[in-house]
């Protein structure tokens, strides 16, 4: 996928649907140094709807796990 396409669809991808954050968002709160969960919860507010991050936790383990696998963080 090119870096284009890349970013349009970090844009339109919820991670958060509770809450309707992007995983842009998601991943420039890794970028700028939330590395765990708990740390991209914070500063993005994620994790506190309804579900109580039930539904993105895991998603947002799995960008942090990917991120880090490619050398990004």
């Amino acid at each position: 996928m090119s870096e284009i396409n890349e970013a349009v669809m970090d844009k339109i991808t919820k991670v958060c649907l509770c809450k309707s954050i992007s995983r842009a968002t998601i991943k420039k709160a890794i970028l700028d140094g939330a590395h765990t969960v708990k740390d991209v919860n914070a500063a993005v507010g994620s994790g506190s709807g309804p579900c109580r991050g039930q539904r993105c936790g895991p998603k947002i383990q799995a960008l942090i796990d990917t991120m880090k696998d490619e050398g990004k963080i």
